[in-house]
């Protein structure tokens, strides 16, 4: 993995959920969302997800412009509605998924990138 993921940290500039595409969910994942918005499993399959293109598994839903429909916009910046229980996909961003040039859409990327810089000017 590069280095510069492992000092990675997130600014919660909310880019990443804004950014359309799966959210793959997994059966643990299933369970921890359900009982964090107090649903039946069956209830939040029928109401927050979707099935993949690949009919391989579920992915919750997005909104109209692609956005995560957790991701909620507060006066302080993105929050996610799901935080305690949000699946590991987005956890782990950006170490086990990104997307084509995340470190400039990317508040935590870009930090990073700046940091590189940095570093490249003392030395």
């Amino acid at each position: 993995m590069d280095d510069r993921l492992e000092r990675f940290r997130c600014r919660r500039c909310g880019n990443c959920c804004r950014w359309p595409g799966y959210v793959r969910l997994d059966g643990e994942e299933i369970g921890a969302l359900a009982a964090e918005l107090g649903l039946t499993e069956d209830e939040l399959i029928q109401h927050h997800t979707r099935l993949t293109g690949d009919r391989r598994g579920l992915s919750l839903l997005e909104n109209a412009d692609g956005s995560c429909v957790f991701l909620e916009e507060t006066p302080e910046g993105a929050a996610c509605r799901i935080q305690r229980a949000k699946p590991r996909q987005c956890r782990e961003f950006p170490k086990i998924w990104n997307f084509p040039g995340w470190e400039k859409e990317c508040a935590g990327g870009a930090f990073l990138s700046r940091e590189g810089k940095d570093h490249g000017k003392q030395s």
